[in-house]
């Protein structure tokens, strides 16, 4: 998680108690607020005069650098050296001479897919592009946010800019044109099978830049072409090859990626904090994350897990307390086990996310240096979709660790006396029921995040005329994971509202010290800076969608 995003600097933190919700435009072409995707304390309130722009094309990009810049407008234009543009012309140039001495280049000169059989006529090479976009324009279902719209732009550019794709520098500064002015395409979420790439919501982008798509410009869904005449900006004529150099590539799921990887990072963190919060709640025992233990079985990212819980124990201060239970239930002292696959795949996983997007991944390939025209396979998303399908079944199983934390924290058999379901009435414990039903809409939750688990990768398909044969689901491996990280959040919120219930109930009666929990103090009284503590029923609802939302903006310190 980007650090100025954990909620640890108070002055961060006011930024984004005073941020705007951001509007979500969805399928129906409207645009409503989403309390659970979009922002109940937005990080846009940050100062952009003091915010870093992306130069694409300079240099490689990192996940946090692309994530960071998709929360505000225009945080990422094309580079303007000399050598940068006369790179991108000489694959345009090389692509040009070669139609005129030996044409044959497929999606240039020829149909698209199965149809690569049919030769285009000269004069109808400009005319090619054009349907390329048209024919893709059958996406469904809602559109893809404000931010995740950014990072698709950002990702594309990136990837062209790599200078392989036979594209003009034109063409990129369209591109940039467009994240710089904030003019963001109305892309669908389905329709893509990952191979040859993300075709279909690509084609989305791919037309608003000829003025044939809606965008959402300035809080409003417009006609492309009508924002371009706005800005007075001419309507792009797309080169050959270059629609085909936009679509036909990885960019969709690369982005979805990007976004699910940083709320893992921060709900991994925050997991391992809520662990150390349920610990002291139930008054278990520190030496389950001693350090000493874990050196006797070294897996790193275990370790890292350990660490963080332990710390936030203050577990060196508690050696030689009698436990009141030798050993504590597994998903208290199993945390580090689960949690610490996280940490071990993590690098892993940027891996993949970072290369496919410093890569040339549309095809053909226009390689100017060596002279070649290379026709491959680089579209297919199988790396990406491997990296989403795995971090969704670790994600599911941290929500599952959450969810029994929270269901010993509310039993009266395994809280170790703590009122039945954390009810903090004084006087009406016969009718008042506290985290009951919480317990209960956490436990769906969770099972519809475990449900979700299943490898998308697995449900390939034979598509176009059996010239995509096999496919890679990557897009929708991807957007699995991001509705397994909104389940796992929410039972996240239901987690940690609870455990700071359970260390009331405890400080109220003291039975601890406002000292055992001076590890966990900062994320305690967050929580408590805008949650009321449980004492007779009410509806918690809404509580549970702001700390959602708080969640996914990285708001409470780990």
């Amino acid at each position: 998680m980007p650090r100025c995003s954990s909620g640890k600097d108070s002055s961060s933190s006011r930024e984004r108690e005073n941020g705007q919700a951001t509007l979500k435009p969805r399928s129906d072409g409207s645009a409503i607020l989403d309390f659970y995707q979009i922002i109940l304390l937005n990080i846009v309130a940050m100062s952009n005069n003091d915010a870093t722009i992306i130069e694409i094309g300079k240099e490689k990009l990192t996940i946090e650098a692309v994530y960071t810049a998709a929360k505000r407008p225009g945080a990422a234009k094309i580079g303007s050296s000399r050598e940068f543009e006369e790179r991108i012309e000489a694959g345009a140039a090389f692509l040009d001479k070669t139609l005129a001495e030996i044409g044959g280049i497929y999606g240039v000169t020829t149909g698209y897919g199965d149809s690569c059989t049919e030769t285009v006529p000269p004069d109808h090479y400009y005319d090619l592009p054009i349907n390329l976009t048209r024919y893709h324009g059958c996406g469904l279902g809602d559109f893809f946010d404000v931010e995740t719209t950014r990072t698709i732009m950002i990702v594309r550019l990136n990837t062209l800019a790599q200078g392989y794709s036979g594209v003009s520098i034109d063409l990129l500064k369209q591109i940039s044109f467009f994240i710089e002015n904030d003019i963001l395409p109305l892309i669908p979420q389905e329709g893509s099978v990952g191979a040859s790439g993300d075709l279909t919501p690509l084609s989305y982008l791919a037309g608003a830049l000829i003025g044939e798509r809606d965008v959402f410009y300035q809080g409003r869904v417009r006609s492309s072409k009508d924002v371009l005449a706005e800005l007075g900006r001419p309507l792009y004529r797309f080169r050959p090859k270059e629609a085909i150099a936009i679509m036909n590539g990885t960019a969709v799921m690369n982005a979805v990626a990007v976004r699910a990887f940083v709320r893992a990072e921060y709900l991994a963190d925050l997991a391992c904090r809520i662990t150390a919060m349920n610990s002291l709640a139930i008054k278990g025992n520190a030496y389950h994350f001693y350090k000493r233990l874990f050196d006797l079985k070294p897996h790193p990212g275990q370790s890292i897990a350990a660490e963080k819980i332990s710390g936030a124990l203050g577990a060196d201060k508690t050696e030689g307390v009698i436990p009141e239970r030798i050993q504590d239930l597994y998903s208290i002292r199993c945390a580090p086990h689960v949690l610490g696959v996280y940490y071990d795949a993590r690098d892993l996983f940027r891996s993949l996310i970072e290369t496919e997007m410093n890569s040339a991944n549309d095809n053909p390939l226009i390689d100017p240096e060596t002279k070649s025209v290379f026709h491959g396979g680089h579209f297919y998303g199988g790396h990406i979709c491997f990296a989403m399908d795995s971090l969704k079944n670790i994600i599911a199983n941290i929500a599952d660790l959450m969810d029994r934390q929270l269901a010993l924290i509310v039993d009266v058999k395994f809280n170790k006396g703590l009122p039945s379901n954390l009810s903090g009435s004084k006087n009406s414990l016969s009718y008042n029921h506290g985290y009951k039903a919480v317990q209960i809409a956490a436990s769906a939750w969770t099972a519809e995040a475990l449900k979700n688990t299943l490898p998308a990768s697995i449900f390939s398909r034979s598509t176009e005329c059996h010239n995509q044969d096999k496919v890679s689901m990557g897009t929708i491996a991807a957007r699995d994971c991001i509705r397994v990280l909104e389940l796992s959040s929410q039972v996240a919120s239901a987690s940690l509202l609870a455990a700071a219930q359970a260390l009331r109930l405890r400080l109220n009666r003291q039975e601890i010290s406002g000292a055992a929990i001076a590890g966990v103090k900062e994320t305690y009284e967050q929580v408590f800076s805008y949650y009321a503590f449980l004492e007779d029923d009410r509806p918690l609802d809404k509580d549970l969608r702001k700390t959602a939302g708080l969640i996914e903006q990285g708001f409470f310190s780990v």
